[in-house]
C-alpha cells in the first residue's frame, strides 16, 4: 500500500490561539535572556551579576579607574579621574542611556566587541559634561578592547566566584555534619548500580564534602589578574606616554579590585582557563552530590529526601509526585558545564599571534554560562545539603535485602583457610545461597542456607556458633569506615582557613 506524502508548511503556521509567530514585531519582543530555558540560573541573584548590565557597568567601572590611575601617575590633568567617574555614575543603568546594554550590543558588531562603541559612548558623555575638562582625553588612553573585555571578565567573574564560595562552604559545613551525624549508620554500598559491600551514610557524605571541598580549594586558587598590554601586548604607547606599565597596570587592578598580572595575558589565556575549569569543578562535585540524591529518592529505596518546600518538586500532571527538584537542577549544571570549559580551552588551543580572531570571542559566552550555572548548582547544593533529609530505617532495611551475602569476602577471607577444599569449598555455600536468593528466598532463608551450606565446609571446633554468627552479619562488616569518615574531617576542619581566608571580603565594588 502506498500511502500519499503528506504535504509540507508553504508558510508560518499559526498557533492555536489564532497568533502568527511571523506577525510579532521582533523589536517589541523583550531581548534579555533571563533563563527561561536555563532555571538553574533563573534567579536574579544569578542571573543580575553576570549579565549584560552587570558587564557594562565593569567595563565603565574599568575606564574610569584607568582615568584615576593616570591621573594618579600624572599622565592626564587634574580632575580627569573624577571627570570620567561622574559620565559612568550618570551613564551606566539606565536603559535608554549611552551605556545601555542593547545599544552597545548591536554597536559591537561593527567592531567584533562592545569596548569599541564603549569607549566611543564614553568619550562623548565626559566632553559633553565638560568639553574643555581632561576627561575626555583621559578615556582608553593606552589601553586596547582586549584590555577592558579580559579585565571586566575577571571582574564579574571575581564576585560570582565569591558568591559561589560562599554557597560551597555551606553546603561543605552541611555535609561534615551530616558526616558526623551519621557515621555510624549502616548503609549499603552499590557499585556498578548493584549491593557491595556494608557501608555507613557518613562515609558517602564524606565522600561527598571530599568533593565540595576540593572545589572550594580550586576557587581559594584563582588569581583574578588585571589584563594590560595595549595593542600588541607590548604597552608600546603606555611607554611613549612616559608611563611605567607594570606599575600603572598594578594601580589600575588595585583601584577596579583586581590581582596585579606578572605581565599582559593577552595571548596566554591562563587564567581563563584556570577559571573555566575550577567552575566546571565545582559543577562536577555538586553534580555527584545530586546524582546521590536522585537515586536515592526513589520510592522504591526511599534512603534520602530532599528539603520540602512550598511549590517545590510538583508535578502539572501527577498532584501525588514530589520530585528531585533540586538535584534536577545542579545535574543539569554539572552535564552542561564540561562543555563549556572544553570550549575555553579550545579556544585558548586556537589562539594565534598576539590576538586572535573568532576563538578570543567564543570564550566570552562560554565563561559566562559557566559562571551562572556554576552559581545556580552551588546555591541550589548548599540548600539540598542543609535541609537534606535521612532516613535511617530504610538505609538498615535496604541493607538486608542482600542480607548475609553481603559479607562474602570476609567469609572467603576468613573461612577459606580453614574449610574443607579451601576457597571453592566456601565458595559452593555462596552459590546455595545465592541460589536459594534467585528462587525468591528473602534475606532469613538465605541466611539459612548459607549458615547451613558453610557449616557444611567448617567444623564447629574450627569455627565457633557465635563467630560464625558475628561473620553472617552485615553490620559488622564496614571495614574503616568510621575511621575514613574521621580522617575526611579532621582534614576539613584543619584546612578550613586555607579554603576560604583567600576569597573573603573579596567583593569588588559595583
Amino acid at each position: 500500500m502506498t500511502v500519499p506524502a503528506t504535504p509540507g508548511p508553504t508558510g508560518p503556521v499559526a498557533s492555536p490561539s489564532g497568533l502568527d509567530p511571523a506577525s510579532l514585531d521582533p523589536a517589541s519582543l523583550d531581548p534579555a535572556d533571563v533563563g527561561l530555558l536555563a532555571p538553574v540560573w533563573a534567579s536574579p541573584s544569578v542571573a543580575a551579576p553576570t549579565g549584560d548590565a552587570a558587564l557594562v557597568a565593569a567595563m565603565a567601572d574599568l575606564e574610569a579607574c584607568w582615568a584615576e590611575a593616570l591621573e594618579a601617575a600624572g599622565l592626564a590633568g587634574r580632575g580627569a579621574g573624577a571627570a570620567v567617574r561622574s559620565a559612568v555614575r550618570t551613564a551606566v543603568g539606565s536603559p535608554d542611556g549611552p551605556l545601555s546594554a542593547a545599544r552597545l550590543a548591536e554597536a559591537g558588531q561593527g567592531g567584533g566587541n562592545p569596548v569599541i562603541p564603549l569607549v566611543k559612548a564614553l568619550r562623548a558623555a565626559v566632553a559633553d559634561a565638560d568639553p574643555d575638562g581632561p576627561g575626555k582625553g583621559a578615556v582608553h588612553q593606552g589601553l586596547t578592547s582586549q584590555d577592558v573585555l579580559d579585565s571586566a571578565l575577571q571582574l564579574v567573574a571575581r564576585r560570582a566566584v565569591v558568591a559561589v564560595a560562599a554557597d560551597l562552604a555551606g553546603a561543605a559545613d552541611a555535609l561534615a555534619d551530616l558526616a558526623a551525624q551519621h557515621r555510624d549508620t549502616p548503609q549499603v554500598a552499590r557499585t556498578l548500580a548493584q549491593h557491595s559491600l556494608p557501608s555507613s551514610f557518613g562515609l558517602k557524605a564524606a565522600n561527598w564534602l571530599q568533593g565540595v571541598a576540593h572545589a572550594e580549594a580550586r576557587l581559594a586558587e584563582l588569581r583574578f589578574p588585571v589584563q594590560c598590554g595595549g595593542a600588541a601586548g607590548t604597552n608600546a604607547s603606555l611607554v611613549a606616554l612616559g608611563a611605567e606599565p607594570a606599575t600603572l597596570a598594578a594601580d589600575w587592578a588595585r583601584r577596579a579590585g583586581l590581582d596585579a598580572a606578572v605581565a599582559p595575558w593577552q595571548s596566554f589565556r591562563g587564567p581563563v582557563t584556570d577559571l573555566a575549569h575550577a567552575l566546571a569543578a565545582a559543577c562536577t562535585a555538586a553534580g555527584h552530590v545530586a546524582n546521590d540524591v536522585m537515586l536515592l529518592s526513589r520510592p522504591e529505596i526511599g534512603e534520602l529526601g530532599e528539603p520540602l518546600a512550598a511549590g517545590r518538586g510538583v508535578s502539572s500532571a501527577m498532584p501525588q509526585k514530589q520530585n528531585p527538584a533540586l538535584s534536577t537542577l545542579i545535574r543539569s549544571a554539572a552535564l552542561q558545564a564540561p562543555a563549556h570549559a572544553a570550549q575555553v580551552e579550545l579556544a585558548a588551543a586556537l589562539s594565534e599571534d598576539e590576538r586572535t580572531g573568532g576563538a578570543w570571542h567564543t570564550e566570552w559566552p562560554a565563561l559566562r554560562t559557566l559562571l551562572r550555572l556554576t552559581s545556580g548548582a552551588a546555591a541550589a547544593l548548599r540548600e539540598l545539603a542543609e535541609g537534606l533529609r535521612v532516613f535511617p530505617e530504610r538505609m538498615r532495611a535496604n541493607l538486608a535485602l542482600s542480607g548475609p551475602l553481603l559479607t562474602s569476602e570476609r567469609i572467603m577471607l576468613e573461612l577459606a583457610p580453614v574449610a574443607d577444599g579451601g576457597r571453592e569449598g566456601v565458595q559452593s555455600a555462596v552459590d546455595a545461597a545465592i541460589g536459594a536468593a534467585g528462587d525468591g528466598a528473602g534475606p532469613d532463608e538465605q541466611a539459612r542456607v548459607l549458615r547451613e551450606a558453610l557449616r557444611g565446609v567448617v567444623r564447629p571446633d574450627q569455627v565457633s556458633e557465635e563467630r560464625l554468627d558475628e561473620l553472617l552479619d552485615p553490620a559488622g562488616y564496614r571495614g574503616d569506615a568510621a575511621g575514613i569518615v574521621d580522617r575526611i574531617l579532621a582534614y576539613y576542619e584543619a584546612t578550613v582557613a586555607q579554603r576560604r581566608e583567600p576569597l573573603r571580603g573579596q567583593l569588588p565594588r559595583v
